[in-house]
Order: structure tokens, then C-alpha cells, then sequence
């Protein structure tokens, strides 16, 4: 597929729940927010179709996201169910780790094939902070898991404020040096008022290369993150909604007031 920019849609992105077990400051307000209804959120069935009329269309990548995806009950069954759909090459998650040690073998044996893990600081204390709440150890943990059971490329998020020169992205570096990780540093984004940046280390914020769609949780299909566009999937059907987000791709971002990234996946 080919937006009218020329430029190949290949990958989407499913935002499988609204939910986290963080509350990270960046991601989220502090009083919590209102949730999606359990009618609201797309089916494992609806989810997989969605997918796979994307795979007939051209895409060939796919990434599992939140919320928090592994805290969306039956996951492993969604992976599998993805997973088996002819001509995806690349099935991924991201996750910010605190359930990975649970679930990554069996993530694995579904045919997911790597994941991104969120680590914005090897400071325990700052960590709790800043997921108001949440225990670093549990997320190293699972990051090893990842390794043992093979994940590879296993890539590390890290949110920074201004600069990958900041001291917990540079010890978050050196980390992942020391234990064959690959770092994505990912300078803090804000919908509202249209701030983001090239991924340093991926191709995330480069709006002249962007090759994405996004399927939020309640099934919007949104042509980019810094838009408000949306196409509902359930009324106009997938094929229409992605043609639809296709043909009204914009150029480049620009700034979105209705949307967040705890329920667009960011």
C-alpha cells in the first residue's frame, strides 16, 4: 500500500487495551482516567480479521500495544491467533515489562517474535517515581526472560526529557551495552501541542518515512498519532477504514486534542 505521499504503508500498530499497571507520568494524569467499557474493545475475532484484511492490503509488520498489553486477559491466545495469519514477517510487542518474566516463554511458543521493553532509568527509587509505583527489579526481570527464551532483537524504550546525554539514559546505555541490548531513545512527546522528534536509534517521528497505522483498543484506525483523524472499523468495515486512513494520511504530523498515548499506544 502507497498513501499519497508515495510512501509504502506497511505496519500497524493494535492497541489491544486501554489498561496499564503504571501510571507513568509522561503517559498518564495522576488521578487515573475514565476507561473503556468491555463492549467498547475490539474482540481477539475482531482484532485478527482487522489484521488480517491489513496483511491482504500490504502490511507485513505488526506491533502489539497498549496500555499495557500483557494486563489484557488471554493475550498469549490473541499472539497466536495473529501470529498464524499468513504474510506477517514481523509480529512485536511492546510492554513495559513488568509481566514479561511471567508470560515471555509463552509469548515465544505463540509466535510472537520480539519485543521492546519501556526502561527510562536503572534508578529503583526514580522508577518508582516516575510509574508512581512500580518495582524496577520486576521489569529487569523480565527483560532477562526475554533474552533466555530468545527474543532478538530485544530493544530497550528509553523516555527522555531533552537529551540521550542525561545521566539515566546514559546508564540505561550502558546497561544495555553490557547485556546486548538494543536502546531506543525516545525524547517526551506531547499530543496537544504537536512536540515530537526522530527516534534516536529507530524510525519512529520521521514523518517523511512513516510507514504506520494505528488501531486504537475500541477500533479507530488512525492514519498518525498527531492527528485527530479516525475511521471506525466497525461501522465502515476494514477495508474501507483502512483505505479510508490511507487516502487521508497526512504529510506530517501536526497536533491531536482528543487522543492519549495510554490509548492510541503511542
Amino acid at each position: 500500500m502507497y498513501d499519497n505521499f508515495d510512501r509504502r504503508i506497511n505496519y500497524l500498530r493494535i492497541s489491544v487495551t486501554d489498561r496499564c499497571n503504571l501510571r507513568c507520568v509522561y503517559c498518564m494524569p495522576e488521578d487515573g482516567v475514565k476507561m473503556l467499557q468491555h463492549s467498547e474493545v475490539l474482540s481477539f475475532e475482531e482484532i485478527t480479521e482487522i489484521t488480517r484484511v491489513a496483511v491482504s492490503l500490504g502490511v507485513n509488520k505488526v506491533r502489539i500495544t497498549g496500555g499495557e498489553p500483557l494486563v489484557r486477559k488471554g493475550i498469549v491466545n490473541l499472539v497466536e491467533m495473529v501470529a498464524a495469519i499468513p504474510g506477517i514477517d514481523d509480529l512485536s510487542m511492546t510492554t513495559n515489562g513488568i509481566l514479561l518474566a511471567k508470560y515471555a516463554t509463552q509469548l515465544k511458543e505463540a509466535g510472537l517474535n520480539r519485543v521492546n521493553v519501556s526502561l527510562d532509568t536503572l534508578d529503583g527509587a526514580k522508577y518508582k517515581l516516575l510509574t508512581r509505583g512500580g518495582e524496577l527489579i520486576e521489569v529487569l526481570m523480565g527483560i532477562q526472560a526475554a533474552k533466555e527464551v530468545g527474543f532478538k532483537p530485544l530493544k530497550i524504550n528509553c523516555v527522555v526529557r531533552d537529551s540521550s546525554e542525561e545521566r539515566d539514559a546514559k546508564l540505561v546505555a550502558e546497561y544495555c551495552k553490557q547485556n546486548g541490548l538494543e536502546v531506543r531513545f525516545i525524547h517526551q512527546m506531547n499530543l496537544t501541542e504537536g512536540h515530537f522528534s526522530v527516534v534516536e536509534g529507530g524510525s519512529g517521528g520521521d514523518c517523511s518515512n512513516c510507514n504506520r497505522l494505528r488501531l486504537t483498543a475500541n477500533g479507530k484506525l488512525m492514519p498518525c498519532l498527531f492527528s485527530e483523524l479516525e475511521y471506525d472499523v466497525r461501522l465502515l468495515g476494514a477495508e474501507k477504514a483502512i483505505r479510508m486512513a490511507l487516502d487521508n494520511k497526512p504529510a506530517c504530523g501536526s497536533m491531536n486534542l482528543t487522543g492519549e498515548f495510554y490509548n492510541i499506544g503511542g
